[in-house]
């Protein structure tokens, strides 16, 4: 029996280095290293996303302030606009947010002096007494709608005030671009708003129509794997609900429902796919995505599921959050980055240092998307091969001191996915055509643990000078999708050929174990990406490590598979749909395209679900959902 390959069909998503398709996330954190129409097309991309410019009779124009421009040239966009992109991607100082992060809402606790010889007294609508009055309250009845209050004891007040957020540098969705802007996105979090961006963004990638896709595979062999790590925090979501009492509010009803931590599975499911199939919302802490990942190859691998939808959101960038992480000591705070360079004013660009000497990670928002498929599948659609997922490994850290303590959990999940890698590549591939993909979150502890777990598994297989990379030096540290992050920036390794060098830093820090390790400060070509391994490291001990295969050591397996005349007819199937995403490329350097939302779009048809004894046919489905005829515990059924 065969074991089915999860292939990577299609990717996209959107964070501060901007969307995941086209690797041009990628190609923004190595874009001085690109050549020079690479460089002109995702400056112009991301200037069109970020709505500098707009495409209007066959021409660029300016918008806002810059109504000024106007242009033909793709290149002329790309000169014009390079420093405004440069300066509103990747990350900087939080800006254009809803709130500002030097004058963030908050209460000020204060005791008002007060005495039976100088009681505080005042007048207050009757509407807006409590039901039930403090004990220390006296009120006497005034004419009218009001009434005096006297208090004869010193009564603790709160008001309304401001105060600075600690941490200020972030991993910020790119300057003037709004997730919700272009649908109908009313009461949607922004994370959900983001969900809805990167999936729309990966489908449009794919170049295969959905409904073609699904009419391929009964419904029950579609999946959807996605979560947010933390639920949605902002004011439309948990936030809101949480907020609401002390705030002297209502929460409102969609506030639940929108921040549950399954959501960003259940918009996919029900306002983008139509999907009946699985669905599954794993977290893990900063593992998370590839927790997902996990579940979504398992089910390939074992035949339950053809198609897996993959991924995460999270928009963590409220001042709750940031000041709970920056009371635990975890972010890079304004205070230290300042002491850490010996400067009145913090550094933000460079605020996220993996490897180096540093105080803490930034915190970023994200949303990534992978379609995966089994690569019978593939060939049979003629999806373009990005990559392939051949295995996750998942270990726990035992027993621990803190919660927060790194164990011997990664130990394990990286030295398993490099023993699986050797098994299936051969020793001299992960010795000199792998690189590693770094949780490298940018904290003092984390630079010591991961790169010792790097050193030790390194010596173990005989690796020398590994290739490193840290892609939360560009983006920040986004929680949930994290490693969703690290896996589409490798998805553009792959693709270019080039290492993308840590460049917030000056050198590697002197704690760190780097005698077996190659860690850049600059964009680096790689002679053969052929594999690479995902690695998180996640709070209470939730440790992932992930093999990804290039494109071109998939085919090759593939090819070992089906065998060289399968491989060709796949490939001219490919050039149609390869063409399609082409075109969706080409069309995102013009204009941005609206987000799918196919909100009460279909008609309620349960009534029209036929149940037979083989099988439920149901309405708007090609292919019926088939009911067991016999059991797994074959050994135990009773005749």
């Amino acid at each position: 029996m065969t074991i089915p390959l999860p292939i990577i069909a299609g990717f996209g998503g959107i964070n501060a280095a901007g969307r995941g398709s086209g690797h041009q996330a990628y190609r923004r954190t190595v874009l001085d290293s690109l050549p020079e129409q690479q460089r002109h097309e995702t400056v112009a991309a991301l200037a069109v996303l970020m709505h500098l410019v707009r495409w209007d009779h066959g021409a660029y124009h300016g918008v806002g302030p810059h109504a000024g421009f106007h242009s033909t040239d793709l290149a002329a966009v790309g000169r014009q606009f390079a420093p405004l992109v440069r300066a509103g991607t990747l990350v900087r100082r939080l800006n254009g947010a809803p709130f500002d992060p030097d004058r963030c809402p908050a209460r000020q606790s204060i005791t008002v002096p007060a005495s039976p010889l100088s009681p505080f007294v005042f007048e207050v609508p009757r509407r807006d007494l409590p039901a039930e009055l403090p004990a220390h309250w006296d009120i006497a009845e005034v004419e009218g709608s009001s009434i005096y209050v006297t208090m004869t004891e010193q009564p603790d007040v709160t008001i309304a005030c401001h105060r600075p957020l600690l941490a200020q540098a972030a991993g910020q969705l790119p300057d003037g671009y709004d997730p919700g802007r272009d649908y109908h996105s009313r009461f949607h979090p922004r994370a959900l708003q983001m969900t809805l961006v990167a999936i729309s963004d990966a489908l449009r990638m794919l170049g295969i129509p959905w409904d073609t896709i699904s009419g391929r595979v009964a419904p029950d062999q579609i999946g959807v794997y996605a979560s947010s790590s933390m639920s949605q925090l902002d004011e439309a979501g948990n936030g809101g609900l949480l907020q609401a009492r002390v705030r002297g509010k209502r929460c409102s009803a969609k506030n639940i429902p929108l921040g549950f931590n399954s959501m960003p599975a259940d918009f996919v499911n029900a306002y983008v796919l139509g999907n009946i199939g699985k669905t599954s919302a794993i977290t893990g802490a900063c593992a998370t995505f590839l927790y997902n990942l996990e579940a979504a190859v398992r089910d390939i691998r074992a035949g339950s599921c053809r198609v897996a939808i993959v991924g995460n959101a999270e928009a963590p960038l409220v001042p709750e959050v940031i000041d709970g992480y920056a009371m635990m000591n975890a972010l890079a705070t304004d205070e230290q980055l300042c002491r850490l360079d010996n400067v009145a004013s913090p550094d933000y660009r460079r605020a996220s240092r993996p490897f180096g000497e540093n105080c803490g990670f930034v915190m970023g928002e994200s949303a990534q998307y992978l379609i995966l498929c089994d690569d019978a599948l593939a060939l049979e659609l003629g999806a373009d091969i990005h990559g392939a997922i051949s295995d996750v490994f998942i270990n726990a850290d035992g027993y621990k001191k803190s919660i927060a303590a790194p164990g011997p959990g990664n130990y394990l999940t990286l030295a398993r996915a490099v023993a699986s890698a050797a098994a299936l590549l051969g020793d001299d591939a992960v010795r000199h055509r792998s690189h590693l993909q770094a949780h490298g979150s940018s904290t003092p502890l984390n630079r010591v643990t991961e790169s010792m777990i790097f050193d030790q598994v390194a010596a173990a297989f005989g690796i020398r000078d590994w290739p490193l990379t840290a892609v939360k030096a560009c983006v920040g540290h986004s929680l949930g999708p994290a490693s969703a992050d690290q896996l589409l920036n490798t998805l553009g390794i792959f693709a270019h050929g080039l290492l993308p060098g840590i460049k917030t830093i000056d050198s590697v820090a002197s704690d760190v174990h780097a005698a077996r390790l190659c860690i850049p400060l600059a964009d680096t070509a790689l002679d053969c990406a052929e594999l690479a391994f995902i690695n998180a490291k996640g709070f209470g001990g939730n440790n992932a490590s992930a093999v990804a295969l290039a494109p071109t050591v998939a085919e090759r397996l593939l090819a070992r598979r089906h065998g060289t005349r399968a491989l060709t007819d796949y490939r001219r199937r490919r050039e149609t749909v390869r063409a399609a995403s082409h075109d969706y490329q080409q069309a995102t350097l013009r204009s941005y395209l609206p987000p799918i939302y196919k909100f009460a779009e279909v008609a309620d048809e349960a009534t029209e679900v036929r149940v037979g004894r083989d099988a439920v046919e149901l309405p708007g489905y090609a292919q019926s959902v088939r009911l067991p005829s016999t059991s797994v515990y074959t050994d135990l059924a009773e005749r």
